[in-house]
């Protein structure tokens, strides 16, 4: 090339991509950032241990540093001074009327939103970025590293993708192994190593994918320990890490992907796009509220109730304005790319299909046709939660993504009525078992798989399994505070309140019952989810909501699975019943493979039945026929075998048993009558020899 021949972008910058780069072998970082009403752009650079004062700062010329709505620039290495931090000032009209809802405050250190890595100084403050006046030295920095330096890029294991045997553990990072009864090593304890270190029982269990509670970095400042309130959505949340170096958190995350692939774990995200921790009108300015508040945030025209609320938290992300869907589509080809991720459950997913003035775009929202359209999205699993705080409920046909799986509340609802002894279930209960067709259906239009639901008894959104069957009432105060919103479970709790000198009794039937629940997820058709400890009855003392509770309430307790092993086994083994019996987990609804009975030969449907039979033929799976019996009444119930003769079943589940005998590995109890007892609040499955 011409050495006088000029290249504009050494000296403007490019805009693109989004956020930093690395360019011309490493000598210069290229800086670019969306704001369509910005007035102004200053880029700050910072050293370490220098936090509220740039070495560096240029203020950006339209003239040169703005292509359409994108401002960028360059700056060569040697002028950015081995600066590690970076940061944005931005200034913008005053608010407008109607939707152009500006929020633009000058003084105000932003965050860019596509950092992939944030630092928080050791003054950090969310106060600083509610109140007036400038936050310096207080805010959250991007940190300027490159990530193919942090991050290997050699070829990585191969995915697993599990298709029949996907069985999903909900999982919390620092949950999981922050308690010391973990037993992992105390610097891993909540981390990301944590979780490497806890495979070998992720393996034992027999799970097959976790679905990790959100990693985005969120707010450390506002209490919300789930990880709801994402700060930024492409950088792993840096509580996670075990160290406290720049490329830690990348590093570390990756590791633990690794390891799980290694182990044939797939690993799922809950994301959300739909809200950031910013809040509404009186929450922080982080960073979208002061780059441009009116194209990220669906705003109401209203200056006294400025911002949209569909998803509960105070804001709602834009998705219909395109620079929002390209920031979301880039966020997630990322996690795909650099972090080999499988797969993204979608946290209030309905909020996607919201047009700009809150109406629902019921045929074609252009985030679900971009999704399908993206090559690098093609091949990960999709999971949607199919309804938003705005009242929209779009489960199963009436959801967008066609492809996308979905988590059945549904489902939920109807188990947990059925198993607590709710009379007039039964019709609804055969649906839910049968894989919802109801919601899913296989006709010739709509063409839809059983396994696209997400069957689950519980989630993170309520009671604990063992609470479930513990509490009437929730148990919210915690700390001083009461959280009484979040889901409403079918709880009962057999008969005494809470967890304080519990009766004999009264013990042996709420483990009954919890044998029950997940003999039921196992056998449905669908794609069965649960969330972590239920597979040894971890309680949250009948907390069903502790988004906040950064403790013992919601750490994991491991004694409890010592004390709770003859659970454990049950729900080892019931998942290894499901995965050897290909007849339960199709790719197509069973139809003519199931027969439908009751106690006597007809299913009682009347609105007092508590009953319910049913045969599964399993020879077009090449598998053994399974007879089903379930009796959620307070009595035993003689159910008659409507199939075959008596010596040809062996008794291989009875969730009335006391272990070993209530689930074994080889059935050897052939019925020697065409009866079988099923003693009360049980279940039993029979195996045809």
């Amino acid at each position: 090339m011409d050495d006088n021949i000029l290249n504009w972008e050494s000296v403007e910058g490019s805009p693109y991509p989004l956020g930093v780069s690395w360019g011309d072998g490493k000598r210069a970082y290229n800086f670019a950032i969306y704001s369509k009403h910005a007035a102004s752009v200053t880029l700050l650079l910072y050293k370490q241990d220098q936090w509220s004062r740039p070495v560096y700062q240029k203020s950006l010329d339209y003239l040169k540093n703005k292509s359409g709505p994108i401002w960028h620039c360059r700056v060569a290495l040697e002028e950015a001074e081995n600066a590690k931090f970076y940061a944005y000032q931005v200034g913008g009209p005053s608010p407008a009327a109607g939707f152009n809802w500006h929020t633009f405050d000058p003084e105000k250190i932003l965050l860019d939103p596509y950092a992939r890595a944030v630092f928080f100084p050791p003054d950090f403050d969310r106060s600083a970025a509610i109140n007036p006046g400038s936050n310096a030295g207080r805010a959250p920095l991007g940190i300027l590293l490159d990530p193919r330096a942090c991050i290997d890029h050699s070829e990585p294991f191969k995915l697993p993708h599990h298709e029949s045997d996907l069985v999903i553990y909900e999982m919390h990072v620092r949950g999981f192994t922050r308690d010391p009864s973990s037993e992992v090593d105390e610097e891993h304890r909540g981390t990301f190593r944590g979780v490497i270190d806890k495979i070998p029982y992720l393996q034992e269990l027999g799970v097959t994918a976790v679905e990790l509670m959100p990693v985005y970095q969120f707010d450390p400042d506002d209490g919300h320990y789930w990880g709801y309130m994402p700060l930024n959505f492409f950088s792993p949340h840096d509580g996670y890490s075990s160290g406290t170096e720049p490329c830690c958190q990348l590093v570390e995350f990756r590791e633990m992907v690794e390891s799980l692939h290694a182990a044939g774990i797939e690993v799922i995200l809950d994301v959300v796009y739909n809200h950031t921790c910013e809040g509404n009108q009186l929450g922080p300015t982080y960073s979208f509220k002061g780059i441009d508040n009116s194209t990220y945030y669906m705003v109401t025209g209203d200056p006294n109730y400025t911002y949209s609320n569909f998803s509960g938290t105070g804001n709602t992300l834009h998705t219909a304005n395109r620079a929002v869907r390209r920031l979301l589509l880039e966020s997630l080809r990322y996690w795909v790319r650099e972090m080999h991720v499988d797969g993204f459950r979608f946290d209030l997913a309905s909020v996607f299909t919201r047009n700009s003035d809150g109406s629902i775009n019921t045929t074609d929202p252009p985030i679900f046709g971009q999704i399908a359209a993206d090559a690098d999205l093609a091949h990960v699993r999709l999971i949607g939660e199919p309804w938003d705080a705005g009242g929209a409920y779009q489960l199963g046909r009436n959801f967008p993504g066609t492809k996308w799986m979905q988590w059945n509340a549904a489902y939920r609802d109807t188990i947990q009525r059925f198993v607590r002894g709710e009379a007039g279930n039964v019709p609804d209960f055969m649906t839910r078992i049968y894989g919802s067709s109801d919601s899913f259906p296989d006709d010739l239009v709509h063409a839809y798989h059983p396994y696209q639901g997400i069957n689950y008894v519980t989630s993170h959104d309520g009671f604990t399994l063992y609470d479930l069957v513990s509490f009437n009432h929730k148990n919210n105060w915690t700390n001083g505070h009461c959280n009484m919103d979040g889901h409403d479970d079918f709880s009962w709790n057999c008969g005494w309140e809470g967890d304080d000198e519990v009766p004999v009794e009264v013990m042996q039937l709420r483990k009954q019952q919890v044998k029950n629940f997940f003999c039921l997820l196992m056998l449905s058709e669908g794609t069965p989810m649960f969330r972590m400890g239920d597979e040894f009855l971890q309680t949250q003392h009948g907390n069903s909501n502790p988004y906040n509770q950064d403790n013992e309430t919601t750490w994991l307790d491991w004694q409890r699975l010592e004390d709770n092993h003859e659970i454990f086994r049950f729900f080892k083994m019931m998942i290894q019943f499901r995965r050897t019996h290909l007849s339960i987990c199709r790719s197509r609804f069973w139809r003519n493979d199931i027969h439908w009975y009751g106690v006597k030969r007809m299913v009682d449907m009347s609105s007092e039945s508590h009953s319910l039979a049913y045969c599964l033929h399993g020879s077009s799976q090449h598998d053994n026929d399974l007879y089903v019996m379930i009796n959620a009444s307070s009595q035993t119930l003689k159910f008659g075998i409507h199939e075959g003769f008596a010596g040809q079943w062996m008794r291989v589940i009875d969730t009335s048993l006391d272990t070993p005998e209530d689930i074994v590995e080889k059935p050897s109890i052939t019925l020697e009558t065409p009866y079988y007892d099923v003693g009360s609040h049980s279940i039993a499955v029979l195996l045809r020899s």
